[in-house]
């Protein structure tokens, strides 16, 4: 490996190619994409998804529902918060909402997001299923991309709509435009007249046709809606509580053309409305002359900088220098001013005749040019892509403390954006893809390289506000395809030195910490440290993952609560309505997959297995919509929880990555180690591997976890290298190999791999026996509260009480330890069970059923294969009762094994003075009379 690289040394690297011009990658994608292989610190490595098909069964079937999505959703609507925010016409398309729109929570001050998920949706979805749909999808929203980029680059362009009288400029919401008028555009009248066409699209109260003023104490404005949704004027030269104002009698029609018009003259305004005057004000002292010379003449736009944009198009805007009477204003709602007796503005008149470029020609015949802009000017780097203003990355940097409604995460979205063009350049080749995030990562270096080291830190330890998600591992992996030195510094300026340091010195800090803002971190820092050799990076992200599980891991896989951590090991005292978010077990699952590339322990895939068969099938419902992809946000571990699986406003963080993961349940199956030595087998799924470099193919056919085992079959030409079979550390006793038939020698160890090395040819057929046996997880903090699994899949109690059910498992249990015999299978349904009048599902099943994920263990009596002693089962002050110290040392040989046991851990307890002479004879005489499951 080279030496570390500083960030000092990265930056000046990163300087000095930024003084040289960047690659062409519409000129050299391929070549350049054959930079980013697997990094040669790996040790194993994984498979192309397109390697690895996927076959009939439980993950097949959770894939085409999310497919159905994938297929059936308009890209439109994703795109047009993009169009919007540069202008561009979004052809009649409605934004998705939720979060991903201006009317959700906080402003939509995320949107941009979901798109950058759909993409990788559509990504990994053309890469596992080869439907051409994909490809054009993915070939429409990357062309849109690109066009608006190229709109974002350049001044604002007229977006001519039809008029009322013929063409008419829209401002669409969220364009953030408005038209600028010169500073003579009032020439000092003291009496006037304004007069406007407007088609308002969106009902914003305050949002302005016009505003001439200085700043928030001397102006005049016309607003389509004040605060009760009516039009209003007003003039001031003292600020809001000086107002001289004229307020309309009903709000004006959306979609529709309406004209506005104002008049002064002397004491006394008028306030028209499609020609009607619909108020009047005669104590008015104020007039345009009176408030001398102003700064802004703006349509469209306000001088209060929380008012919104104005929404919808303008026709005929016209200024006279007198007061039109009431005829004149009614003559102008069927003719254009210049066809009525009052004719054009003497001040100015424009009548957006123009349709294309940013400018406007005042036919009044004063020659005042008005010009279309932005609000925000425009792009600080020609990179720069979003669904909105660079504002939020800019206040950003002055922030001190988080307030979403301003500022949600834009290096978050960002990082969304990223990571959804690379992998669109990864399934299609579309150099477009990676020209745009090339970009983004310039526009970001340009951005973050300049701010102050005390400034960045500030940044990124901010909640929310601060959020980057995965972006460091999506910039180390678009360095790897530019290899451009300033990429990779921009990698390591979000290197959270506090978070980074403590978790490298394995002191545990997450107490209080947003999970899912910091769990993607420790992913960058594991490809940083691939890019670098910087070995804190490494040490930081396997001492985290070792702070999150088990001490922080809820049974299924997930963690969080209310999406922050506690201290840890408490589990129990956790449990709420928002527990496991969503998106943290995506993250974990990205988490453990890349450090089993650097160390292949078998916890990181047990973890795998445990999360991916449960929390993740689980949070997709089963079932089938074009317009939602139907996923879980929290999954509530509370007694008698239902799932929502249409979460807040929708297009959520965990919806998004609850589409990627549902794509992609394929990438872990197999990996390779890195020399080609040998194949694991991490996960058993039903699958085909086509395995390139050894000329050889795998097929796992198995229903599992339905079947407790599984079948590889080999086809092609034959290769020698070593089968690693996981043996997940739940699988204690009777896991077996054979291949063509014969059994392989060796003693498989639970969580270990288990290694058949040969030559193998086509046709050579391995089975697995993976037995599974019911166990329970105790609470970390709470040993009575626990969580049911028969293999790798967690058992649910279906119950609608709000309160933890009692059940106890010991009643027959087998001399194996196996409490699967006090369960009652339900016929015709795999993994179902019942106990006591309830039934026990997989987690992994979406349903909208109360379920209990966590039980109440109650053994009262001392109960031998479903023979009761009648003994009260005694129980430890630490909580441990004499059944569980009987039951720990499982499993018996023989029945003689189990009662020998019985005998000695009586004696211990009645010698303890916990349990008379006479109950433990009766204990013993129970234990030996009873008949067991072997």
């Amino acid at each position: 490996m080279a030496p570390p690289l500083s960030r000092r040394s990265l930056l000046q690297a990163a300087a000095l190619a930024a003084a040289t011009p960047a690659i062409t990658h519409a000129a050299t994608g391929r070549a350049v994409a054959a930079a980013s292989e697997a990094p040669s610190v790996w040790t194993a490595q994984p498979f192309a998804l397109d390697d690895v098909a996927l076959g009939p069964g439980l993950f097949a079937d959770k894939r085409e529902l999310m497919l159905d999505h994938a297929r059936g959703y308009d890209v439109n609507r994703l795109l047009q918060v993009f169009r919007a925010n540069a202008g561009l016409s979004t052809g009649g398309a409605v934004a998705p909402g939720g979060w991903e729109g201006l009317d959700g929570e906080a402003n939509g001050n995320l949107r941009g997001h979901y798109t950058g998920h759909f993409l990788t949706m559509l990504s990994q979805a053309y890469a596992g299923t080869g439907e051409q749909v994909f490809a054009d999808r993915i070939a429409t929203m990357v062309s849109a991309l690109t066009a608006v980029r190229s709109a974002l680059r350049t001044d604002p362009k007229m977006l001519a709509v039809t008029g009322r009288f013929g063409t008419a400029q829209e401002n669409v919401r969220g364009s953030y435009q408005y038209v600028d008028l010169p500073a003579a555009v009032l020439g000092g009248a003291s009496a006037i007249t304004l007069s406007a066409w407007v088609k308002p699209t969106h009902a914003d109260n305050w949002a302005r046709v016009l505003d001439f003023g200085n700043d928030t104490t001397k102006y005049l404005y016309l607003a389509a809606r004040n605060g009760s949704g009516v039009p209003r004027f007003a003039i001031t030269a003292n600020g809001a509580g000086g107002e001289q104002g004229l307020n309309g009698t009903a709000t004006l029609p959306l979609n529709q053309w309406s004209h506005l018009a104002v008049t002064i003259s002397g004491t006394t305004g008028t306030l028209y409305v499609n020609g009607t005057a619909v108020a009047t004000n005669t104590s008015m002292s104020l007039n345009p002359a009176a408030l001398g010379a102003l700064a802004h003449h703006w349509l469209g736009r306000s001088n209060y900088s929380g008012d919104p944009v104005f929404a919808g198009a303008f026709d005929e805007f016209n200024i006279w220098s007198r007061a039109l009477t009431a005829a004149e204003i009614t003559a102008l709602q069927s003719n254009r001013a210049s066809a009525t007796s009052a004719g054009r503005g003497t001040l100015a008149s424009y009548d957006f005749f123009e349709t294309t470029g940013g400018t406007f020609a005042d036919a009044s015949g004063r020659g005042l040019t008005a010009t279309l802009r932005r609000t925000w000017g425009g792009p600080s780097h020609p990179g720069f892509l979003a669904a909105y203003p660079e504002t939020q990355f800019i206040q950003l940097e002055s922030m001190t403390g988080s307030d979403y409604t301003k500022v949600w995460a834009p290096y978050y979205t960002a990082h969304k954006i990223l990571r959804g063009l690379l992998d669109a350049y990864t399934a299609t080749d579309d150099d477009r893809a990676l020209d745009l995030a090339s970009g983004m990562g310039d526009w970001m270096y340009s951005r973050l390289s300049v701010l102050p080291e005390a400034t960045l830190q500030r940044m990124w330890g901010i909640f929310s506000s601060g959020e980057f998600g995965g972006i460091v591992e999506a910039i180390v992996d678009l360095h790897s395809l530019t290899g451009r030195a300033e990429h990779l510094a921009l990698a390591r300026l979000f290197d959270l030195d506090k978070l980074i340091d403590a978790c490298a010195a394995n002191t545990d800090t997450l107490n209080g910490l947003h999970a899912n803002q910091h769990i993607p971190i420790f992913t960058g820092l594991l490809r940083l440290y691939d890019a670098t050799g910087e070995q804190r990076y490494l040490t930081a992200a396997r001492n985290f993952w070792g702070m999150v599980v088990p001490a922080r891991m809820y049974g299924i896989g997930g963690t969080s609560t209310g999406e922050f951590w506690k201290a840890s090991g408490v589990i129990a005292g956790t449990i709420s309505g928002a527990t496991a978010e969503t998106c943290c077990a995506y993250n974990m699952l990205k988490l453990s997959r890349t450090l089993f590339f650097h160390e292949q322990s078998p916890k990181y895939m047990d973890y795998y297995e445990r999360a991916l068969y449960n929390q993740v099938l689980g949070s997709k419902q089963d079932k089938a919509d074009a317009e939602k992809p139907l996923v879980t946000y929290f999954i509530g571990l509370t007694p008698g929880h239902v799932r929502d699986y249409t979460p807040k406003e929708g297009t959520t963080c965990c919806e998004g990555t609850g589409m990627e993961s549902a794509t992609k349940y394929q990438d872990s199956v197999y990996f390779k180690a890195a020399d080609g030595s040998a194949l694991y087998v991490n996960l058993y799924s039903p699958s085909r591997l086509t395995w390139a470099e050894k000329g050889v193919t795998v097929t796992q056919a198995t229903s599992y976890p339905s079947e407790q085992g599984t079948t590889l079959s080999f086809g092609g030409g034959s290769a020698a290298f070593g089968l690693k079979l996981r043996v997940p550390s739940w699988a204690t006793a009777g896991f077996q190999v054979t291949v063509n038939g014969g059994a392989v020698s060796g003693t498989p160890v639970a969580g270990s791999y288990f290694t058949v090395s040969r030559t193998w040819k086509a046709g050579d057929v391995v089975r697995v026996t993976v037995p599974f046996r019911l166990r329970v997880e105790k609470a970390l903090d709470d040993p009575t509260l626990q969580t049911l699994f028969h293999g790798p899949v967690n058992l649910v109690a279906r119950n609608s009480p709000t309160s933890y059910l009692p059940f106890g498992l010991y009643a027959n249990a087998a001399l194996s330890g196996d409490l699967l015999p006090t369960l009652t299978p339900v016929s015709g349904k795999p993994l179902h069970f019942t106990l006591n009048g309830t039934e026990f599902a997989p987690f992994h099943e979406g349903t909208e059923d109360p379920t209990h994920a966590y039980f109440r263990r109650s053994e009262p009596k001392v109960v031998f294969g479903g023979l009761d002693s009648g003994v009260a089962n005694p129980v430890k002050s630490d909580g441990t009762s004499l059944l569980d110290e009987i039951w720990a040392e499982a499993p018996f040989a023989t029945k003689s094994a189990l009662v020998a046991r019985v005998q000695s851990t009586v004696d211990s307890w009645v010698a303890a003075g916990s349990l008379t002479r006479a109950n433990g004879q009766t204990v013993v005489n129970t234990a030996q009379q009873a008949t067991y499951v072997s």
